[in-house]
C-alpha cells in the first residue's frame, strides 16, 4: 500500500480482492497525510477498513435487492414503500441511529404504532444481515433503538407551566431559548422552526409562513405577543436569513442539557408541540383549529396531541348546574317542586 502525492492532494493506493484502490486522503498537507496512511494501514491489519469502504460504497436500495432475494417476508413490500423515498439514495455509512429515530417520530404522526413498528423491525432485520453476513457495516444503527408497539398512541406528556419555566431557565446559550419557546407559542416541528426565515415572517402582520410542512402544504401561523415581542428582539447578523441559523446537530446537544438541567422525565423536543396542542385545547380552542395550525391533513391526528386534564372539564359538567337551575324557575316554579323529585328519585333507588 502506497502514499503518493496526486497534484496537490495526497492518495494511497491498496491491492484488494485482486483489483487496485484508490483513496483520496482530501489533504495537502504531508504530516496529516502520513498519520491517514498509518490509520488506514491499522484498520487494514484489524479487519475494519474494507468494512468502512463498504458501508460508504453500499446504498440502501442495494442492500434492500440483496436482502429481498433471500429473506422477503409478507409484509415487506408495504413497509418499504416507505422506507425507500427516505433511505433508497443512502450509503449505509449515511444511516445513522438518530436518522432512524427521527424516521420513527414522524412516522408516528401519520400511521398507526403496529405500522412503523414493521418498518423499523425490517430495517434492523436487514442491517443484521448485512453485518453477520455480507460484513457491509461493522455496527447496526437500529440495534441500540428500543421500539415497541404498546401504547404509544396513549402518550399525553406536556409541560405543566412551572416545568416550563424550569426549561427555560436551564435554557443555554441563549438560541436555544428562545426556540423552545418559539415551538411552545407555534406548534412548529424542529425542522420547521431551523429552516424558517425571515423572508417568512411577517412582523407588521404578525404571522409567519412554513413554506413546506411535512406533508408537503404551506401554511400560515399567527403570531402570540410573546413571539413578536421575541421575534423583535433577535438580532439578524447571519447572511443565511435564517431566524435561528444553528443546525439540528447544534440543537439535539443542546436541548437534553437543558432538559436534564430542569430535572425534566421523560420529555423530549417534540413534547414541546405536544403541549402547544394540548393547552389550546384545554382552553376551549376548536380542534379545526388546532389542526389547521399544527399543519394536521385530519383531525385523527389531531386528536393524538390533545388532552384535557380534570379542571379544564369543569366548566362543562358545571352546565348540568346550570340545567337544574333551569327547571327550578321554569318547570315547577319553585325550589321545593324540584327537592320533591330529587327525593322520589332517591327513594326510588333506594338511597334514603
Amino acid at each position: 500500500m502506497g502514499l503518493y502525492r496526486r497534484g496537490k492532494t495526497y492518495w494511497i493506493s491498496v491491492q484488494y480482492q485482486g483489483k487496485r484502490i484508490y483513496v483520496s486522503l482530501k489533504t495537502d498537507n504531508r504530516r496529516l497525510a502520513e498519520k491517514l496512511h498509518a490509520k488506514v494501514l491499522t484498520d487494514m491489519v484489524e479487519g475494519r477498513y474494507f468494512e468502512k469502504v463498504k458501508s460508504r460504497e453500499v446504498t440502501f436500495r442495494e442492500m434492500v435487492d440483496k436482502y429481498m432475494k433471500k429473506y422477503q417476508k409478507s409484509r415487506d413490500i408495504t413497509s418499504l414503500s416507505s422506507l425507500m423515498p427516505v433511505f433508497g439514495i443512502l450509503t449505509l455509512a449515511e444511516i445513522t441511529t438518530e436518522k432512524i429515530s427521527d424516521y420513527i417520530d414522524d412516522r408516528l404522526e401519520k400511521v398507526k404504532p403496529a405500522t412503523v413498528y414493521q418498518e423499523f423491525a425490517l430495517m434492523r432485520r436487514m442491517f443484521n444481515v448485512a453485518r453477520r453476513e455480507w460484513k457491509w457495516v461493522r455496527d447496526n444503527p437500529a440495534a441500540d433503538l428500543s421500539f415497541t408497539v404498546g401504547n404509544r398512541n396513549a402518550r399525553d406528556r406536556w409541560l405543566t407551566y412551572q416545568e416550563e419555566d424550569a426549561l427555560l431557565m436551564s435554557a443555554s446559550p441563549q438560541w436555544v431559548g428562545q426556540v423552545i419557546l418559539f415551538a411552545l407559542h407555534t406548534g412548529m416541528r424542529r425542522g420547521e422552526i431551523l429552516s424558517l426565515k425571515w423572508s417568512s415572517v411577517d412582523l407588521r402582520r404578525k404571522l409567519m409562513t412554513v413554506e413546506k410542512s411535512k406533508n408537503g402544504n404551506k401554511r400560515t401561523i399567527p403570531m402570540s405577543e410573546t413571539m413578536f415581542n421575541m421575534l423583535r428582539g433577535v438580532n439578524v447578523n447571519d447572511i443565511s436569513n435564517f431566524v435561528f441559523p444553528h443546525s439540528v446537530g447544534a440543537l439535539k446537544d443542546a436541548f437534553p442539557r437543558a432538559r436534564d438541567r430542569a430535572k425534566l422525565i421523560d420529555f423530549k423536543f417534540h413534547d414541546l408541540r405536544h403541549t402547544f396542542a394540548t393547552r389550546l385545547v384545554q382552553n376551549g380552542v376548536d380542534l379545526y383549529k388546532v389542526k389547521e395550525l399544527l399543519g394536521h391533513k385530519t383531525i385523527a391526528m389531531t386528536m393524538r396531541y390533545a388532552h384535557h386534564y380534570p379542571e379544564s372539564l369543569r366548566s362543562s359538567i358545571e352546565i348540568l348546574d346550570k340545567c337544574d337551575k333551569s327547571v327550578t324557575i321554569n318547570g315547577s316554579g319553585d325550589e321545593a317542586g324540584l327537592k320533591n323529585v330529587k327525593k322520589t328519585f332517591k327513594i326510588m333507588h333506594g338511597s334514603v
